[in-house]
């Protein structure tokens, strides 16, 4: 059986749309039939990744654009990239660390990347400041 697909996603930053890129990669992953808590961990890892473009990258700017990219291969592993132009992450290798917060006026738990990382199999943040950030993250979804 051949799942293999693509789609590509351009949402404004509003947080509406969170919940549509978690419908949207769940729909897509569901074509490699993985189990609920595979497809649950998924989902949850998306809505961090565009909750932290949304809330992050475009504060205080109108008209900003949430850019997604899931691809599932043949083999069941599937690809999502999120990207924003936003402000960019100054050290990201700070921002990975777990608590870290640029928004603790707002009560942010700093927690977003750490999620990702725990829920997925592989997560790279790549980031410059001005230009924006895209956290790219793998998860194998066939079943053993």
């Amino acid at each position: 059986m051949s799942f293999e697909n693509e789609v590509r996603l351009v949402l404004p930053a509003k947080s509406v749309n969170e919940g549509y890129a978690r419908v949207a990669v769940a729909a897509l992953a569901a074509q490699a039939d993985p189990t609920a808590a595979t497809l649950a961990d998924v989902k949850t890892a998306v809505s961090e990744a565009v909750t932290n473009a949304i809330v992050h990258a475009y504060r205080g700017v109108e008209g900003g654009r949430v850019y997604i990219k899931m691809k599932l291969d043949g083999e069941g592993l599937m690809t999502i990239s999120v990207r924003d132009t936003g402000c960019g992450i100054a050290d990201v290798k700070q921002a990975l660390e777990p608590c870290f917060t640029t928004a603790a006026a707002e009560e942010r738990s700093g927690m977003g990347f750490s999620i990702m990382a725990a829920f997925m199999d592989s997560l790279k943040v790549r980031s410059a400041p001005g230009r924006g950030t895209t956290v790219t993250m793998k998860k194998r979804l066939l079943r053993e």
